[in-house]
């Protein structure tokens, strides 16, 4: 049997932090280099944090970027940031999509599919994220913001541990990439895989359908819907097709 893996992004796709992210990063920002609301100068939707924590140098300092810079501020984000997502849990803006959880179960149970993320978030950082949702226990391998600036190779990341974690090779058409910005769609169509975009997050539907999705959903309800989707027959599908075939 093929086996499905599935690559969800996080913030927005997953949980909504309550901008517990940019957040921390503008608190990090100010505290290192005296700048105030950095993030108000760049949208950090659908970027790595690679990028984004680049970016947040250069316009807080003017000067270029070096990896012991951004690995300093990186450092002093993850510090903070746990107390900006217990924040948004007590404030009740942290947020899980609608159909979310009861999608996740059902993935679990299925014979064959690999759940992973395909995040711009490192690791340390994705995992702080998901923490009050309780989702990291479903998800065993990643492609995370530490492998590469560039989302499809992240992407393609996730897939070569995917497949260390299995132990046997993943072809390219069993791979979904979910995510909620048309960064995701189109990292995912870069790197060779079938993309499903939903509307939970930072995009509009209208945006996230220029964007071209080979599925594109509102919010994740409709289970059987999306096992269609991930070519994966639900326990409904299977009697019909027996009940037929007798």
């Amino acid at each position: 049997m093929a086996r499905k893996v599935l690559l969800f992004d996080i913030d927005g796709t997953l949980v909504r932090a309550g901008g517990a992210g940019r957040k921390a990063l503008d608190e990090a920002t100010r505290k290192l280099y005296g700048k105030e609301c950095v993030c108000s100068e760049f949208s950090l939707a659908g970027r790595t944090d690679l990028w984004n924590f680049a970016t947040a140098y250069r316009l807080a300092t003017g000067r270029k970027p070096t990896q012991r810079a951004v690995a300093r501020l990186y450092r002093e984000y993850l510090r903070l940031l746990p107390r900006y997502v217990r924040r948004a849990t007590r404030e009740k803006t942290y947020i899980l999509p609608p159909g979310i959880k009861t999608l996740l179960k059902r993935l679990k149970r299925e014979p064959g599919v690999l759940l992973g993320l395909g995040t711009g978030n490192l690791e340390a950082g994705a995992r702080i994220k998901l923490s009050p949702s309780g989702f990291n226990g479903y998800f065993h391998f990643g492609g995370f913001g530490s492998d590469s600036f560039h989302r499809d190779l992240i992407l393609k990341q996730a897939v070569r541990r995917a497949a260390r974690y299995a132990g046997g090779r993943i072809r390219p058409q069993d791979v979904f990439v979910i995510g909620d910005t048309p960064f995701d769609v189109s990292a995912g169509r870069k790197a060779g895989y079938q993309t499903v975009a939903v509307g939970t997050g930072f995009s509009s539907l209208a945006e996230l359908k220029r964007s071209r999705p080979d599925h594109l959903a509102r919010d994740f309800f409709g289970v059987d819907k999306w096992l269609k989707w991930f070519g994966i027959i639900s326990l409904r599908q299977a009697k019909r097709r027996s009940s037929r075939a007798a």
